[in-house]
């Protein structure tokens, strides 16, 4: 059993204790502080004298009984400072090669980061900066269809009003047409005409919105069907100026409906962070004109709704409240209404059966990684280099320690040497940045500009600050370990533990190269596949230019003289590009249909020769042809189409559409007339040889110069005020996959980073170990080794912490690409050679890492080396 005199206070707050208290008072209190502890304990027992004893040191600390931090104590800490900042300069200057490494690793680690972050935050700002944001929300609509839920952002075009009216949590609700679904259209003042980008909307648009004006009332602007709203840059074009513009008249045309438009605002510009795209604007009751009165009804997808939200609007109730919002109009309807917020439709666009799923979000989180890991990567150099070069400064750590210097005050030399380097690093990563922000640009798309507001400086001081500790902490605790004795005697000491955190760094960086080859080479053959990718047609020398003017007066004249041109294979109309789509309708109804199954048909209207034109194999009957003048009330399907519909002999069967009877003609094979991020849809050809948006025409190989040319007069003499616009099938098709492209080359250019980098590492640790073995290489050499052997010997040891990486990088590496493929619906299949190439290529790189400065070594000469040991 323990007797009193064993009971000892506290010593953690005996230690605090001493370290605050003055020295004129220390000695005495401390006596009573012990005196009173030792009574109390004999008294009450250890536990409470403790727990009295912590209490009475925390109540004595108060200003008149803590040490002074003046004077010559003020003086020490500020020539210690100086003291190692000007060793730390000389270690820079004595270790050059070591400083230029260290340097180049930490600065392109940190430019790649700041690159990454500067790409994100231009991501996540997208669409940001409406005004209403937090209460701005786009409705979406779930399509059940045979047990599986598609979700679409086209509404019908009952549903804003509707929503209005019905729904109190909706303050305002309008509705707008894609962009996309007509292109570029003109626009004619007296002297010029000029082709733009322009959209329908209702008159509280500009008010949901924030595009400021310049001039005219945004509340006001669209609420007449005579007026039309124009940006900045197109006012501009047309008459010179904003001011010049304004309460002009504009003439406006859209295949054979035109019209003569006021200018009733001119907006600034769409900024860089939109995902809007247009230069114009007219009254979406304009938009109701045009369309037939059968287009109209609640089956009907022909808008986009936006809501503004009242505030305290529980967003869930709401969508809770909306589900059966259709179904209670129309009983037939499969669709249930969301909301969703109006900024997340550019990062979140994913849905799988009617949840989200993700979308370019995704790459943000992986980018972000990626950051993280390459800066990882960079500090793992550090550490590695900083402890490959401790044998070099042993005898100055030696020295010091044994003039008296503290092992504390050594870890804090290193820790302001790693954030010297740190600092340096971020400064050299800047100016890289600003050299090649441009060229960043070109491949981002974003206009992203190195703004040095508070958030980029609290982060760029945050990252010197949490990189040059978490570089120096670990050289700074192992050099500042070792022995006095033993340094001076030049015995460096590894232990086992040390030696194992170095080559686990290495296994870490070459697991996440292993990893960025395998993502580049899955990502370039997924993009090559879908440029190549058969998709129904052939979309090689297919041309695509607008129906307008003149020539939608005399459509089918213009047609019979193009297909006249030498050079032309075939040429048709549609409504809707091909990239884009059609429309899509529930209002399709056939013999033997479920009615508790709804299905969503795809369908495009377009001309004779169409098909044809682009090439879609006819599997059953026959296309639409002029030798019939009743095709307009017969339709061509899909083979998706007849296998929903189960008919085997579908051809002269008829069917509802619209409510209008209509019979089957052909059986077209399945092609992708949308992103291949989508499965083949039902659709159906419609025939309209009048009212086609778009002029699809194939050309013959090799003269393509000659053809367009060709075209373009042709053109002209139709148009002659017009500009000749056009663009080829393949580029436009290719421009739905653009995100991925250049995902693909950032990830490229980050991997490259990140490899070479890790190759800095691993230069590291050769360099470490060269010299521990340089005495054991030296020898061997006598003994008549040659410089092979010794490059073997050497590669042998990091072959195995590579060949370790890649065992582990590589089911990481299948996973995550898997992953990633998933997003497609039509993707390339997962083979072993590419993950044996990756693991092949991250060998081949460190074999040469190493192979480069052993080789150098093996070449000394072993009597200097020899001597100098």
């Amino acid at each position: 059993m323990r007797s009193h005199d064993d009971i000892k206070p506290p010593s953690f707050w005996l230690r605090f204790f001493r370290w605050y208290c003055r020295a004129e008072y220390a000695e005495d209190i401390e006596g009573d502080l012990v005196e009173r502890f030792e009574m109390r304990a004999s008294k009450h027992g250890a536990k409470q004298a403790k727990r009295r004893f912590r209490a009475d040191v925390l109540k004595l600390f108060r200003p008149s009984m803590i040490k002074k931090l003046e004077g010559n104590q003020k003086l020490n800490y500020y020539g210690m400072f100086k003291h190692n900042f000007k060793i730390t300069i000389r270690s820079f200057a004595k270790y050059r090669s070591t400083f230029i490494i260290n340097l180049l690793g930490l600065s392109t680690g940190l430019a790649s980061a700041l690159f990454i972050y500067l790409w994100v935050q231009a991501e996540m700002s997208m669409d940001k900066f409406h005004e209403h944001d937090e209460q701005l929300y786009q409705v979406m609509l779930n399509h059940e269809e045979s047990g599986k839920i598609n979700t679409k952002d086209g509404t019908q075009g009952l549903l804003a009003a509707a929503l209005e009216e019905e729904v109190p949590e909706i303050a305002t609700a309008i509705q707008a047409t894609p962009t996309h679904w007509f292109g570029q259209m003109p626009l004619s003042t007296e002297d010029k005409t000029i082709k733009a980008i322009g959209k329908f909307a209702d008159p509280a648009y500009f008010e949901m919105f924030s595009f400021p004006f310049i001039q005219g009332e945004p509340k006001t602007a669209l609420k007449d069907k005579g007026s039309i709203v124009i940006s900045n840059s197109l006012a501009t074009r047309l008459f010179g100026s904003p001011e010049a513009a304004f309460g002009q008249t504009i003439k406006w045309q859209l295949l054979n409906f035109t019209d003569e438009y006021k200018v009733a605002g001119v907006f600034k510009d769409l900024p860089s962070n939109t995902t809007d795209d247009f230069e114009f604007i007219l009254a979406f009751d304009k938009f109701r004109d045009i369309l037939p009165p059968e287009a109209i009804h609640w089956g009907n997808y022909n808008a986009e709704t936006y809501v503004l939200l009242a505030e305290g609007t529980d967003v869930n109730a709401l969508n809770a409240k909306l589900k059966s919002f259709v179904k209670d109009k129309v009983e037939w309807s499969n669709v249930e209404p969301f909301v969703r917020p109006f900024s997340d439709r550019y990062l979140y666009t994913k849905y799988e059966n009617g949840v989200q799923a993700g979308g370019r979000i995704e790459y943000i989180k992986l980018f972000t990684v990626v950051s993280v890991f390459i800066l990882l990567i960079a500090c793992i150099n550090f550490i590695n280099l900083s402890t490959a070069k401790a044998s070099t400064r042993a005898k100055e750590i030696g020295v010091k320690k044994a003039i008296g210097a503290k092992r504390n005050s050594l870890a804090v030399q290193y820790l302001q040497e790693a954030v010297l380097m740190t600092v340096i690093s971020v400064i050299v990563a800047i100016g890289l940045v600003i050299l090649l922000l441009p060229q960043f640009n070109q491949i981002t798309g974003h206009q992203i500009r190195l703004n040095f507001d508070l958030p980029l400086i609290y982060i760029l001081i945050g990252i010197s600050a949490t990189t040059g500790l978490l570089a120096g902490s670990y050289p700074a605790i192992f050099l500042s370990s070792l022995k006095p004795v033993a340094t001076l005697k030049g015995k460096l000491n590894v232990s086992f533990g040390e030696t194992w955190i170095r080559k686990g760094l290495v296994v870490f960086q070459f697991v996440l190269s292993v990893v960025l080859i395998s993502s580049v080479l899955v990502v370039t053959k997924q993009i090559a596949f879908i440029q190549k990718k058969n998709i129904g047609y052939n979309r090689d020398n297919l041309v695509l230019f607008a129906n307008d003017g003149k020539i939608a007066d005399d459509f089918n004249t213009f047609l019979l003289d193009l297909q006249n041109i030498p050079g032309v294979v075939n040429a048709g109309g549609t409504t809707h590009t091909i990239i884009s789509g059609g429309n899509y309708t529930t209002d399709f109804h056939w013999e033997g249909e479920n009615p508790e199954v709804q299905t969503q048909f795809g369908n495009m209207t377009v001309t004779y020769d169409f098909i044809e034109t682009l090439g879609v194999e006819i599997k059953e009957g026959r296309s639409f042809s002029r030798e019939f003048s009743t095709d307009t009330d017969k339709l061509i399907l899909n083979e998706k189409a007849i296998e929903v519909m189960g008919y085997e002999n579908p051809i002269g069967r008829k069917v509802r559409l619209w409510g209008n009877d209509m019979t089957i003609i052909g059986v077209v094979k399945d092609f992708n007339f949308s992103s291949l991020h989508e499965d083949i849809i039902p659709m159906f050809f419609k025939l309209d040889n009048v009212s086609t948006f778009n002029i699809l025409t194939r050309i013959q190989a090799g003269n393509e110069s000659n053809t367009l040319d060709r075209i373009a007069e042709l053109y002209k003499t139709y148009n002659p005020e017009y500009e000749f616009a056009y663009s080829f099938l393949d580029q436009e098709f290719a421009k739905q996959y653009l995100a991925e492209q250049r995902i693909s080359k950032l990830t490229k250019y980050f991997g490259i980073l990140a490899i070479i980098i890790s190759c800095l590492g691993l230069f590291g640790l050769t360099a470490f170990t060269i010299e521990r073995r340089l005495k054991e290489i030296s020898i061997r050499k006598v003994l008549g080794s040659n410089a092979w052997s010794i490059i073997t010997l050497l590669n042998k040891q990091f072959s195995m912490l590579v060949l370790l990486a890649i065992l582990i990088g590589l089911p990481i590496s299948y996973w995550t690409t898997k992953e990633w493929l998933n997003g497609y619906a039509y993707k390339i299949e997962l083979q072993w050679w590419f993950f044996v190439l990756a693991g092949a290529l991250t060998l081949l790189i460190a074999w040469l890492t190493v192979s480069i400065q052993t080789f150098k070594t093996a070449k000394l000469n072993p009597a200097k080396s020899l001597r100098t040991e």
